[in-house]
């Protein structure tokens, strides 16, 4: 039997170790105190995946999304995503399914300026140049508008009889997450604010936010930065997530979370995880198959969601308890502000 379990792929042994352990826990308890909550598990159920433009008429901007809707027709909690530097709506299709399978109405917004369009056609040898460029204040702005504009947009059709997304959203439930560039957007919408600027991009429509590979603020104090944010807050990083233009480094990310004093916080760092290894493609455009750090993903972002947008209570304590680091490998950091 052991020689069999090493032979498994990396992900499998870590679902085996966690489906072994929850299965010895359970059985080990009177039928009533059995755990009832697995942030892995899903139905069976068929996930549509559809495009639609959002056009921003006062801004001639046309944001591309793509949404995934559950099987369900009733109302769902929204979660909204952002793109890296460099991304598009089409990235990380793990994530979405996951969770519309999960019942919710998960919406992937394409910022343009900063979308792929930055390096298509580009020359090679001129592609980070052209990424450095837009990783700019000017679509730092042009994220934080977004987002409101596509909850407003989606409130409108959620109403109108004639959009096939009528009825399907509940908005006032709502999640904002984001990679890199869209963590910075993620951060900038829950209530970051920017020492030395008197922007705001704070959104209060949004109830919680997840951001991967966070990052401090470009120019100012982080504690000013963050310590006005006061929804709860899941970070992602990892040992080795630096940034793929060079202006961030491990230790960078790890300056958001202490200073998220007034908000719900938890955090992990995972041990050996670079930067790419949050989505589903390298820097050379490579699939990266489901890895142990995607499974992790789902279960703690699922865990997150579920407490956070629909106030489910069995997630609650699977997420202030134990039962995180059983997705997690020994190495892995995961904390709380135990707020």
């Amino acid at each position: 039997m052991k020689q069999q379990l090493f032979a498994l792929p990396v992900v499998q042994t870590h679902m085996l170790r966690y489906l072994l352990t929850l299965l010895l826990f359970s059985a080990s308890l009177p039928a009533a105190e059995k755990p009832l909550y697995d942030p892995l598990k899903t139905a069976d159920s068929k996930i549509v995946s559809e495009t639609f433009e959002a056009t921003d008429a006062a801004r001639n901007r046309t944001l591309p999304l793509r949404v995934y809707l559950p099987e369900s027709t009733k109302p769902c909690p929204v979660i909204l995503f952002s793109h890296g530097l460099g991304g598009s709506r089409d990235n990380n299709p793990y994530l979405g399914n996951h969770w519309a399978k999960r019942g919710y109405v998960v919406v992937f917004v394409q910022h343009p300026g900063s979308d792929e369009s930055v390096w298509k056609g580009v020359p090679a040898l001129q592609r980070m140049t052209a990424m450095k460029k837009a990783a700019s204040l000017e679509n730092v702005i042009a994220r934080g508008q977004d987002i409101p504009f596509v909850i407003t947009t989606l409130s409108t059709w959620n109403l109108d009889k004639k959009h096939p997304l009528h009825g399907r959203m509940n908005l006032d439930a709502i999640g904002m997450s984001g990679h890199s560039f869209g963590a910075n957007t993620t951060q900038s919408v829950a209530g970051q604010e920017f020492p030395g600027n008197k922007l705001s991009f704070t959104e209060p429509r949004i109830d919680a936010a997840v951001m991967m590979s966070p990052g401090p603020p470009a120019i100012g104090d982080p504690a000013q930065a963050f310590g006005n944010i006061k929804i709860p807050c899941l970070l992602m990083t990892g040992t080795k997530d630096d940034s793929p233009i060079g202006n961030q480094t491990p230790e960078d990310r790890l300056k958001v979370f202490p200073h998220l004093q007034k908000a719900p916080a938890w955090q992990v760092v995972f041990d050996g995880a670079t930067h790419m290894d949050f989505g589903q493609r390298s820097l050379r455009g490579q699939e990266i198959k489901n890895t142990r750090y995607h499974q992790a993903i789902l279960a703690l972002s699922t865990a997150f969601w579920d407490s956070t947008l629909k106030k489910n209570n069995a997630a609650t304590t699977w997420l202030k308890g134990k039962d995180p680091r059983f997705v997690l490998d020994a190495k892995d950091v995961w904390q709380t502000n135990g707020k």
